[in-house]
């Protein structure tokens, strides 16, 4: 037997056709629908399997459309999937597709789906992103990334043409909300075998969203355009998307003031001020990122990090409250979990560091390192790795200072995004500047980075924090579990943990639709309008 899925959003969304995107009362469609955006860094790969960065999945969601989308409010909404079914015992999934072309006007079909995901999984794509099929508990996908099962053995199938069947290895209540992720979009199979690596430059991709590739210059911007092909084209009146690339955001910001971008992100520090100035352009709202120095403990990384009393030095040293009142100014709030405070149904436990003076952490820091071996006469020397911006460069000086009272001396090691994770992902590091925003709208998305065979950079391995996410996946109530977890975190510190982010940004008021009761920010084009000024 199986059952409708009754979400209320998704019921009335299914109910309803396809809305355009209207003008408010006393507004104007102007002439020139383009959207033009900073983007910080080069994106490193438009290929679904093979994207990990934020910047690259904004550009993905535009180019392809997964089963479900994300409406303004982070409710799920129907993508290329138009009815979906849950078996009583929640295993069995089954996706009902609508009529959608791919944009070189081949049908949108359930294969497409199946290939995509036994093309993440599959080793010999390298995809870094695989696990999120293992966190999404699809049947067999642990056994065929360990490369114990072949590819064709993954719980997905398309029953038909129009019918997709996935099997979960136990019940989740968060499965939903992992199908609008671009790891789980669908590709084109004949185009991915027919240019390989290639097949993801202007010319050659195909893709089945409201958007399709028009150019693509690494590292300097990227443009698409209106897919007429889409399934909702007439609904869409944004004709051109575009990415800059700014790896300045001082400089980001100056265009965006001379009228080249319609949305930048604020430099850190200026929020105060140009939200006075321009009081309808300046925004700061929750947003699901984390921030963190992720300490390298792996058999590469220095011995002295694989000394918690260290790490928990390191943690207390750092002045949360100057980063986010003197350095940031935008409404971030001080990190003492790594779990975003805003995700849905998330309740941080108490931490001991939350309740302390900085001057008692201080104190502390410096009692740990001694404990430790460590001090003004016996220096600690680590490399405090971070990517080119701005804002990262300010914190890490922020850091090193905080820390050098403490016998702590500091190398800053500032290199590309790409060079970055690529060392991050080859633990050739010491600390590392990162940040994790959320993939879905609960607690997993952030503690599953932290599982031994997680994302986990830096390599840290708890039995006890496996043990309670594997559990996790099947509990009724998973809030005591997730709060033993961060408990772990807070008692092992396999990173320090800086900010949370709030989203603030420079946005022309001319562009309509952008979300901003959304705390992952996922946003479409297709939902974008501008007004006439």
């Amino acid at each position: 037997m199986s059952k409708l899925f009754t979400t209320t959003a998704l019921l009335a969304a299914l109910a309803l056709p396809a809305q355009a995107v209207q003008p408010a009362e006393g507004e104007t469609l102007a002439d020139s629908q383009t959207y033009t955006y900073w983007l910080l860094d080069a994106i490193k790969s438009l290929d679904p399997a093979k994207n990990t960065d934020v910047e690259g999945s904004d550009v993905l969601r535009q180019l392809f459309e997964g089963l479900m989308n994300e409406d303004a409010a982070g409710a799920m909404i129907p993508g290329v999937a138009e009815r979906h079914q849950e078996s009583e015992d929640g295993l069995t999934h089954t996706f009902t597709l609508r009529d959608a072309k791919w944009s070189n006007g081949d049908p949108v079909t359930a294969q497409d789906f199946v290939f995509a995901w036994q093309r993440v999984v599959n080793p010999e794509t390298a995809s870094e992103y695989a696990w999120f099929l293992e966190l999404m508990n699809i049947q067999n996908a642990t056994q065929i990334i360990a490369g114990e099962m072949a590819p064709d053995q993954l719980g997905v199938r398309a029953v038909d043409d129009k019918t997709l069947e996935v099997t979960l290895t136990t019940r989740t209540p968060y499965f939903l909300k992992t199908l609008s992720h671009a790891t789980t979009f669908p590709v084109p199979q004949k185009v991915v075998e027919q240019h390989g690596d290639a097949w993801t430059q202007p010319g050659n991709l195909v893709g089945n969203g409201a958007f399709m590739l028009e150019s693509h210059n690494l590292g300097v911007d990227i443009t698409m355009v209106k897919n007429p092909n889409y399934w909702d084209a007439e609904n869409v009146v944004m004709e051109t998307v575009r990415g800059v690339t700014v790896n300045d955001n001082n400089i980001g910001l100056t265009r965006y003031l001379a009228g080249e971008l319609d949305r930048v992100q604020i430099p850190a520090g200026q929020y105060p001020r140009l939200s006075q100035e321009y009081p309808d352009q300046a925004i700061s709202i929750p947003y699901s990122c984390s921030y963190a120095y992720v300490f390298n403990v792996s058999d590469k990384g220095p011995e002295a990090l694989k000394d918690v009393r260290v790490r928990q030095a390191l943690s207390l040293g750092l002045n949360r409250d100057i980063i986010v009142n003197q350095v940031l100014q935008g409404g971030q709030k001080p990190a003492y979990s790594w779990t975003h405070w805003a995700i849905e149904g998330f309740q941080a436990p108490d931490a001991e560091i939350a309740t302390m003076t900085q001057e008692e952490r201080t104190e502390k820091a410096r009692a740990l390192l001694t404990e430790a071996g460590y001090g003004p006469d016996n220096p600690l020397s680590l490399s405090l790795q971070y990517n080119t911006d701005e804002n990262h460069k300010k914190l890490a000086i922020a850091a090193q200072q905080f820390w050098k009272p403490l016998g702590v001396n500091i190398t800053l090691n500032n290199v590309e995004w790409k060079v970055h994770t690529d060392r991050m992902q080859n633990q050739d590091f010491d600390m590392a500047r990162y940040a994790w925003c959320a993939d879905y709208n609960e607690a997993t998305t952030f503690l599953d980075w932290f599982r031994t065979d997680g994302y986990n950079s830096g390599k840290w391995s708890n039995a006890e924090y496996d043990k309670l996410m594997a559990e996790s996946k099947t509990a009724e109530d998973t809030a005591p579990l997730y709060k033993r977890a961060e408990e772990i975190l807070a008692e092992e510190v396999p990173a320090a943990f800086v900010y949370h982010y709030s989203k603030v940004d420079m946005i022309n008021p001319a562009i309509k639709g952008l979300p901003t009761q959304n705390v992952t920010n996922a946003w479409y084009a297709k939902d974008l309008y501008r007004v006439a000024e």
